[in-house]
């Protein structure tokens, strides 16, 4: 019977789903942004399709993560990706746009 309490609590806590996890230090956000940021970047510069801008905006996000900038980084990081993102979805687009524009 005295085990009874503990037993419930451990199995009330794994039924609910209960962890306790240190924070994620900022560094480690960092790195995390700047592999996704960097994966989509690199799949831009395989279709040929990447911009400058990309590569500049990844390079500031470097540059502020070494200042210790953290939180400015990983929004640098955000944008690259979006600009990535956005040059591959251009690139797809235009792959097949072009035939609306031939005259017929």
């Amino acid at each position: 019977m005295r085990f009874a309490l503990p037993i419930t609590l451990t199995a009330l806590v794994a039924a609910v789903g209960l962890t306790i996890s240190a924070p994620a230090a900022p560094a480690d956000d960092f790195k995390i942004a700047y592999a996704a940021a960097e994966a989509a970047s690199r799949q831009a510069a395989a279709m040929k399709t990447q911009w400058t801008t990309t590569v500049a905006t990844l390079h500031a996000a470097q540059d502020a993560a070494k200042a210790g900038k953290y939180d400015e980084a990983i929004a640098l990081e955000k944008q690259a990706q979006a600009l990535a993102e956005a040059s591959i979805a251009q690139a797809k687009d235009q792959a097949t746009a072009w035939k609306d524009g031939v005259i017929r």
